[in-house]
């Protein structure tokens, strides 16, 4: 049985709701930001920007948190951003690195390793209509995905200046895009790019189900598409999923970590985090792109 899903997040009222939102739960304790310096390391033709954490947190022994339990499920109401569809909550991001990152939550328990559904999409683009950022999906803990219930992810976007507001744009702009898809020539493991329509991001009701099929054209393109069978869930091998306003970009993995470095989707935007000055060393000898080669897949050509 369908069902017409319920638009809840009143158009120009996500942004001021995060600040609001932000405030309240600085001042009571609930976010427990992770404090870092930053470091540029230029690598490839993308000007990496390194966070080094100051002071590691015990996430374990955060206020609230148990041993195998799950946030989302109930949610910490100093948390809770707003009601952005039928199907999906924001909260904040309890441990941030960036300020006002968003946590897009299904509010039943979904496998963060299932496909993306059109309420998935919509409720992205919800968000990116009403805050110009980056989106983000870690398909699983192999993609570093930190929690098991379906979660995507939103950081804001640094206002326009002479420098990329995302690393890796620059070379973004040579991708050679053939139909629906392509490739880009800088990128040295495989991946599928694809541009974002415009009215997408204008009417997400409307634009959340092409951009499923386009995501699942991404996903057949490298190799990544599962049988659907009755037997077998619908279940895609590790990848990360990076969506703006302009574009998305789709990364199978292989493994987690680069010599200890744990990273997510945000290390194929061109961000990547340490835990201190030898993890800094190591990405330092090898560099940053070399780290993305190594916990991806060669690419066929």
């Amino acid at each position: 049985m369908t069902h017409r899903r319920l638009q809840l997040l009143p158009p120009g009222t996500l942004w001021p709701t995060v600040l609001e939102r932000t405030d309240h739960a600085l001042r009571c304790g609930a976010i427990q930001s992770i404090p870092t310096t930053s470091e540029t390391i230029e690598h490839n033709g993308v000007r990496f920007q390194v966070r080094i954490i100051t002071a590691l947190a015990r996430k374990g022994e955060a206020k609230g948190a148990r041993p195998g339990a799950n946030p989302f499920l109930p949610y910490d109401p100093d948390l809770f951003v707003a009601d952005i569809s039928s199907t999906h909550l924001a909260l904040l991001n309890k441990f941030n690195v960036v300020e006002h990152h968003l946590l897009i939550v299904t509010r039943t328990f979904e496998e963060q390793e299932a496909l993306l559904a059109v309420e998935d999409f919509e409720a992205l683009l919800a968000c990116l209509a009403e805050i110009d950022g980056l989106g983000f999906y870690n398909a699983g803990t192999i993609a570093g995905a930190s929690q098991p219930h379906k979660h995507l992810q939103l950081v804001p976007l640094p206002p326009a200046s002479t420098e990329p507001r995302i690393p890796v744009e620059p070379l973004l702009c040579s991708a050679r895009v053939t139909g629906f898809t392509g490739t880009v020539p800088g990128l040295p493991f495989l991946h599928a790019y694809a541009p974002m329509e415009p009215c997408w991001v204008e009417h997400p009701a409307e634009g959340a189900a092409p951009l499923l099929e386009r995501y699942l054209i991404m996903l057949e393109t490298v190799g990544l598409l599962p049988r659907r069978t009755v037997d077998h869930p619908q279940r895609p091998a590790p990848y990360n999923l990076l969506v703006t306003r302009e574009w998305m970009l789709l990364v199978p993995r292989s493994v987690e970590c680069f010599e200890g470095i744990s990273i997510n989707a945000l290390g194929f935007a061109g961000a990547l985090l340490v835990k201190g000055a030898e993890e800094l060393q190591v990405l330092k000898t090898h560099g940053p792109m070399t780290a993305l080669k190594t916990v991806t897949f060669a690419r066929p050509d």
